[in-house]
């Protein structure tokens, strides 16, 4: 196998590195600095095409694999991602997107349990057996791949969320292609020199490029499902190309999630619970928490003590001491400036941050800022931040603040603080989000369905449904004894119709 060459415009197939041939490229940044860190190749149809030819070809051989070897196929690079010594993946990860070293490093710790949950899913649930509908006729469902699937990836989390789709593919008995963000892409080729190390040769593959690479993958013959994680406006494109097509797709499309916060709250859980939610990865996750509904018995205190705890987050390059590190791009933090402002302007109050660190002027840093007095008809209430801000408004009681909470098109996650447990179980009931998280936000589960309502996507990663995803069923007659049926043709002449 080839090295991995950051600044060699290289994808991965066939379990090797090889240049896209005709391509064109695009440079990556380390949006901390600015400074060029690789260079990818912009792969075109031809290079899709190939590329998912070769993946059929090695699915009809992965399919006949008993479940058996191929659950210890997957253990095999669990064990492997376990090992460690990732932190050449790591380093590149925080270089080309800015997250900070250690949670590049959790992020990456975090991925193997996709594959061993899937590995044994897949192997214990295989089908389902009917009651028969008719004496000596064994009835059952199976489950099939559908092919070679497509994975179209963002930026945040490149490895792991990749890692939830393409598991519970493999499992299934397909191949994968990956169609990494173009933002990190580097840190997803280097990680596929473990793909290399327990898989054959074209089950899982790594195509670079953009949207031109990701309509090919869509609109290929050799691909059969899609899984997509990014925008609601690509969402949406990729969900009708998917259409146009009849290929089942798993989209999610990102939210804007509120966050409903109690006078029945522990004041010192629900900041520190808060300021995480609010600015993890510098607010760049799909489940991020951007609105605050807080109640007015507690609103002032929670807000000094949020906005103090704000202030102490160290914000800089993600290869230093630092909380915040960089958004992912010039055009990120522009849409964050814009809806700032736009609330300043229509009366929203800074407590803290909003403005670009005069400390760091270079690169795309973005300061953790607190919004006070903002109203649901503003754009910071209706739109995706993605950015470190939280938007907090000021409401009577708990009713109102989940009902303020379900007011949006999103319906991605929603998060709550409170010690009372009849309004954690009415949060549980009457959020309508596909993710309830009381006193504990942003955990996810690989037992458990991740996904959205509403405009925040369809269908779910992880659990029991993030595995069906990826297989189709066959509805399966045996009678083990031949015989003819009464209702067979021809009928009897007693059967037909005679007029009185």
């Amino acid at each position: 196998m080839a090295a991995f060459d950051p600044f060699g415009a290289q994808i991965f197939r066939g379990n090797d590195f090889v240049p896209a041939e005709g391509a064109g490229t695009r440079d990556i940044v380390d949006p901390a600095t600015l400074r060029p860190v690789g260079r990818i190749a912009m792969a075109g149809v031809a290079t899709v095409e190939e590329v998912a030819r070769e993946a059929r070809a090695a699915q009809r051989d992965w399919a006949k694999t008993d479940t058996k070897t191929r659950a210890g196929a997957l253990h095999h690079l669990a064990s492997l991602i376990e090992d460690g010594g990732f932190e050449d993946v790591a380093e590149l990860m925080t270089l080309e997107m800015g997250k900070p070293f250690p949670e590049a490093m959790g992020e990456l710790y975090n991925v193997a349990g996709a594959y061993r949950y899937f590995a044994e899913m897949a192997r214990d649930e295989a089908g389902h057996i009917a009651g028969t509908t008719q004496a000596g006729s064994f009835q059952f469902a199976r489950y099939e791949p559908y092919g070679v699937s497509v994975h179209i990836m963002p930026f945040n989390f490149p490895v792991l969320l990749m890692s939830w789709t393409v598991a519970a593919s493999l499992a299934a008995g397909n191949a994968c292609i990956v169609k990494p963000a173009e933002a990190t892409s580097l840190s997803t080729l280097k990680f596929m020199e473990r793909i290399a190390q327990t898989l054959p040769p074209g089950l899982v593959s790594c195509v670079t490029g953009g949207a031109e690479a990701a309509q090919a993958l869509i609109a290929s013959e050799n691909t059969h499902v899609v899984a997509f994680t990014g925008s609601v406006a690509a969402g949406r494109k990729v969900a009708v190309a998917c259409a146009e097509r009849f290929k089942p797709a798993i989209i999610e499309a990102g939210g804007n999630d509120p966050m409903v916060i109690s006078d029945k709250a522990p004041l010192d859980v629900a900041v520190a619970g808060s300021v995480t939610a609010a600015f993890h990865l510098s607010g760049q996750i799909c489940t991020s928490s951007e609105r605050f509904f807080v109640h007015e018995a507690i609103h002032d205190a929670f807000v000094s003590r949020f906005a103090e705890a704000a202030r102490r987050l160290r914000v800089g390059p993600g290869l230093e001491k630092s909380e915040i590190g960089p958004l992912v791009s010039e055009d990120a933090r522009a849409k964050v400036i814009r809806l700032v402002e736009g609330a300043r302007k229509a009366g929203a109050t800074v407590v803290c941050g909003g403005r670009v660190p005069p400390e760091r002027n270079t690169g795309w840093f973005y300061e953790p800022t607190i919004l006070t007095g903002v109203t649901p008809d503003m754009a910071i209430m209706r739109e995706e931040i993605f950015g470190p801000v939280a938007a907090v408004c000021k409401v009577a009681g708990f009713a109102d603040g989940v009902r303020l909470a379900n007011d949006s098109p999103y319906g991605l996650g929603a998060s709550v603080f409170t010690a009372d447990l009849g309004e954690a179980m009415e949060a549980a009931e009457t959020l309508q989000a596909g993710m309830v998280w009381v006193n504990n936000p942003l955990i996810d589960n690989d037992a458990l369905p991740f996904g959205g309502w509403k405009m925040s996507g369809m269908g779910r990663e992880l659990g029991r449904q993030g595995l069906d995803a990826f297989r189709q069923s066959k509805m399966v007659v045996i009678d083990h004894t031949p015989k003819i049926h009464d209702w067979w043709y021809p009928y009897s002449d007693d059967v037909f119709y005679r007029p009185s």
